[in-house]
């Protein structure tokens, strides 16, 4: 039986850490970021006791317009946290969640948790499928459960194991990027902690790096009250690379039960030759294992893993560090209301394109205007 942990919430991230698949996007300080874009957030739990856990689950809760007409629409951002082998756990979460869903009255529910389908390639010799994710990929099927053509998070991603040496994780690296990390160092490049009060000019570089690769971010004090709460709560890092005492590229790490995560990079168009990217990810690399990471997940990979793909060039990168390719179940919705959920749906391509062309055109004013 869940419950709403209204009286606790100050220790849930406490709670979560006895998983230790729990993921920092169902933290607190997540779910109070989410607050800035109009989500309610409810805090769920079941168990037999607040120590004795079967499954945490932060839900956001939406009103959106559909036809004139307003809905409620829930999220579950990478959870909900249980034991994805457990069975019976499994069985009694998605009941309460299905039944989430009629309760507040929802077009439908998603839930993307980071359940392995399997790693590598697909297609290819280092291809390893993960036999409990398929079944509960099955199990969702069975229930009436929909892959979601709205997949807000990274499906894949590449993890770097860190539970080695940095000789050992320097010479597991292709040859070009350990070339690449050894030109940025000698050719002056170097990388020190950023501070809070930098994290405007930190915006103002992820700005220009989203009007040149093309995606959409959203506004300025978003970014900055998000990475202020998860510094604040010691929970990221800044990076900079600088060349003569000159911002060129920038890294956030957010940091949250064992795992370094690479969220959010920026750079300018200035001295790109010296590569400062490369030394930056390898000193990202050596201060989460300092800080007792046992992973660190470069955040994101391609959903199809060729060419044809928009991460491609960026997945070519992350893989000269020899990670883990590791593929994840996406995104599920369930709707207890088909035929309204068929209608946003069919509806939500022509909405997002929109509010993509606005994002790009109100970030290309942005740096304009710098």
């Amino acid at each position: 039986m869940f419950q709403l942990a209204s009286d606790q919430v100050k220790d849930w991230n406490e709670f979560l850490t006895e998983f230790p698949d729990a993921h920092i996007l169902q933290t607190l300080q997540w779910a109070e970021a989410k607050k800035q874009n109009g989500w309610e957030p409810l805090f769920l739990w079941s168990g037999k006791s607040r120590h004795d856990l079967d499954a945490l689950c932060v839900v956001l809760r939406r009103q959106v317009s559909v036809l004139g007409l307003k809905f409620t629409v829930l999220y579950v951002p990478k959870g909900p946290t249980l034991d994805w082998a457990s069975q019976p756990i499994v069985t009694d979460t998605l009941n309460f969640l299905q039944a989430l869903s009629r309760t507040q009255k929802a077009i439908f529910i998603k839930i993307d948790p980071d359940v392995l389908l399997g790693t590598g390639i697909p297609g290819t010799q280092e291809e390893q499928p993960n036999e409990n994710g398929l079944a509960v990929q099955k199990e969702l099927k069975k229930r009436g459960w929909k892959f979601s053509q709205d997949q807000i998070q990274y499906r894949n991603t590449v993890l770097i194991e860190l539970r080695q040496g940095e000789e050992e994780l320097l010479a597991a690296m292709k040859q070009k990027t350990r070339y690449n990390i050894r030109l940025a160092d000698r050719k002056g490049v170097t990388i020190r902690e950023g501070r809070m009060e930098e994290l405007p000019m930190l915006y103002d570089m992820y700005a220009q790096t989203a009007v040149r690769d093309g995606f959409v971010i959203r506004h300025e004090e978003y970014y900055l009250n998000t990475w202020r709460a998860f510094l604040e709560a010691d929970m990221a890092k800044i990076l900079i690379a600088e060349v003569e005492s000159q911002p060129v590229a920038a890294l956030i790490l957010l940091l949250f039960n064992g795992t370094s995560r690479y969220m959010y990079g920026m750079s300018t168009e200035k001295y790109r030759e010296l590569m400062p990217n490369y030394l930056l990810q390898w000193e990202a690399i050596r201060l989460s294992k300092q800080m007792g990471c046992h992973t660190y997940d470069m955040w994101g990979a391609p959903d199809v893993f060729d060419e044809s793909d928009s991460m491609w060039g960026v997945y070519r990168f992350k893989q000269g560090f020899n990670g883990i390719t590791a593929r994840h179940l996406g995104a599920w919705d369930y709707s207890p209301r088909p035929l309204l959920y068929k209608a946003y749906t069919q509806a939500l391509p022509k909405l997002l394109d929109l509010m993509r062309r606005r994002g790009k055109s109100e970030n290309l004013k942005q740096v304009q205007n710098d």
